[in-house]
């Protein structure tokens, strides 16, 4: 039962941060931050939509961003994939992380990893994807 009500708590979050932004249009990258806890080292990094990256030992796959138009409250949305990776063979481990993370509220969906942070800087592009 108590799964049930999180995950109620979670969709209503979700459904509000959708409606603050009233149309977000697709784009075509995102630009993520990833932070290591142990050197506190923070890099920002870009990729493409349907593009893995790998950053310290997770793979991280972008399967799409939405940005809010510039007259509108600024907001980005993407949805990732995030895969543990070894570091001696590249060989990728069970999903940590599946779906939308906020660029204004990042503690909403975030990974749940000792080592790393990543977060939703922005979306990439300078028009629409249609």
């Amino acid at each position: 039962m108590k799964w049930k009500s999180s995950a109620a708590l979670c969709l209503s979050a979700v459904l509000v941060c959708l409606q603050s932004a009233s149309a977000l249009e697709p784009r075509s990258g995102a630009r993520l931050r990833f932070l290591d806890k142990i050197t506190g080292n923070a890099s920002d990094i870009s990729a493409k939509v349907g593009e893995s990256i790998v950053q310290g030992r997770l793979k991280v796959t972008v399967r799409a961003c939405h940005q809010a138009p510039p007259e509108d409250k600024p907001e980005a949305a993407a949805f990732l994939e995030i895969r543990p990776v070894a570091a001696a063979d590249g060989e990728e481990g069970d999903m940590l992380f599946s779906g939308w993370m906020f660029a204004s509220s990042p503690g909403l969906s975030a990974l749940e990893h000792p080592v790393y942070d990543v977060w939703v800087i922005s979306c990439s592009a300078s028009a629409p994807v249609r």
